[in-house]
């Protein structure tokens, strides 16, 4: 499915709340990866500015799809810009927020963060699994951590795996296709004409990129603006 938000932040964020109100309905409380990137900063300063008191944040439960091997305040860490931009505004509890540690070694740190999934998140088919899943793709068609090349971390049994920057060599630690596609709602978020011919690539069927591999129990939304929505695909 496709949905065309202009302005994303503001009619995506409105979006949201709608979902989360009508899950914690059933539900005590609402699990959600959130992604880095440049649309996500957007979409969090909507929420910090609009929605801090018409969302139940003491019922959120944060996750990452991804983060960077470097530390929480640096400019590159995803934690870092959700912080930021959110989460130090909303009066999220400390203890409902579940970063990745990308300071430590990364080879512990996916064996740290699968338990933490394990310990935190319904087990559903014998995967944890998030209420939410937002994502992004990168121009390359990657999404989370995975990159061209490195297909194979969606095969996976692991709930988490280091992958790597193919240009800059830089180590991530990523959620794997297992719980990637195990959500109860998958999102991609994206905005622009730079990634347009990728995203009708993969809304066509193509699974030549990461991106394409997402391919949830549930309904898959694509989360587009008018620039980035691709026409009579």
């Amino acid at each position: 499915m496709i949905k065309i938000f202009n302005p994303l932040a503001e009619n995506y964020a409105a979006f949201l709340q709608t979902l989360i109100l009508e899950t914690l309905k059933e539900q005590n409380s609402f699990s959600w990866a959130l992604s880095g990137g440049n649309t996500p900063r957007i979409l969090f300063e909507e929420l910090a500015k609009n929605y801090k008191e018409s969302i139940p944040w003491e019922k959120i439960k944060i996750f990452w799809g991804d983060e960077r091997c470097v530390a929480p305040d640096h400019d590159e860490s995803n934690y870092y810009h959700a912080g930021k931009n959110l989460l130090c505004h909303v009066g999220i509890p400390r203890e409902n927020i579940f970063r990745m540690k990308g300071e430590e070694n990364p080879e512990e740190e996916v064996i740290r963060y699968s338990k933490v999934l394990e310990e935190n998140l319904d087990i559903c088919d014998e995967v944890p699994t998030l209420d939410l899943n937002m994502l992004g793709i990168g121009t390359d068609g990657h999404t989370a951590s995975i990159f061209p090349g490195q297909e194979s971390l969606f095969e996976s049994k692991e709930w988490c795996e280091i992958g790597m920057h193919p240009d800059t060599g830089q180590k991530r630690i990523t959620l794997t296709g297992k719980i990637l596609n195990q959500a109860r709602n998958v999102h991609i978020m994206a905005s622009g004409t730079s990634k347009t011919p990728i995203i009708k690539e993969i809304i066509n069927g193509s699974t030549k990129y990461p991106a394409g591999l997402i391919k949830p129990i549930n309904e898959l939304i694509w989360i587009l603006d008018d620039d980035t929505a691709v026409k009579n695909i």
